[in-house]
């Protein structure tokens, strides 16, 4: 299999990640793609219709977008229930719904103060992604700490990625402030080796 891939994409290190956690690692070779909304990546013209980084490139099917479609499909493939069975598979899938909200959140951020031109940004609407992040992460904290401590799964997983993306990229808003038990799980997941191992660059 082929992923096409971007070290400082926070899709891609969800997969990456659980190709740690489940032993994929090397099933799966890795292909520069880079792109932004105003300039797809090149490499996945005729293979994704988006042209956005995570694909999954397969021997005998076609190519699998977006993150969410690949770990499931990598979860099946290892069958390492990252993704469980009955009741608890609903809370997991809301997790990683939530998790990704942030990550949709913190990209349109980026994209605002890195795409467009100076005069045409809007202050305003960039705060409003950052309330989303901030009700998000209050969410976690209220509501999801108890999932966030137990076994490990996909919506772990994405929270981890979507928090290290926050650091990342918008660490100046202070996400931890008024989060304490979500920083404190963070600061023991991000410690995991899968998580140490793909960290992106700074």
């Amino acid at each position: 299999m082929k992923l096409y891939h971007s070290p400082t994409s926070p899709y891609v290190r969800k997969v990456m990640v659980l190709l740690h956690e489940t032993g994929q690692l090397d099933d799966v070779e890795l292909l520069p793609a880079t792109g932004t909304p105003i300039s797809p990546a090149e490499a996945l013209v005729g293979k994704a219709p988006l042209t956005k980084v995570p694909a999954l490139e397969r021997p005998d099917g076609p190519t699998l977008f977006d993150s969410r479609v690949i770990c499931a499909f990598l979860d099946a493939r290892a069958q390492a229930g990252l993704y469980p069975d009955g009741p608890a598979r609903w809370d997991v899938l809301t997790l990683e719904a939530l998790a990704d909200g942030i990550l949709d959140a913190a990209l349109l951020m980026t994209y605002e103060n890195r795409l467009r031109p100076a005069d045409k940004q809007w202050g305003d609407w960039v705060d409003a992604q950052w309330d989303k992040i901030d009700r998000a992460c209050a969410a976690l904290t209220e509501r999801w700490m108890a999932n966030l401590s137990g076994s490990l799964d996909m919506g772990q997983i994405a929270v981890g990625c979507a928090l290290g993306y926050l650091d990342l990229r918008h660490d100046a808003r202070g996400w931890r402030q008024g989060n304490d038990a979500l920083a404190t799980w963070y600061a023991e997941f991000d410690a995991r080796p899968s998580m140490v191992e793909t960290r992106p660059p700074a």
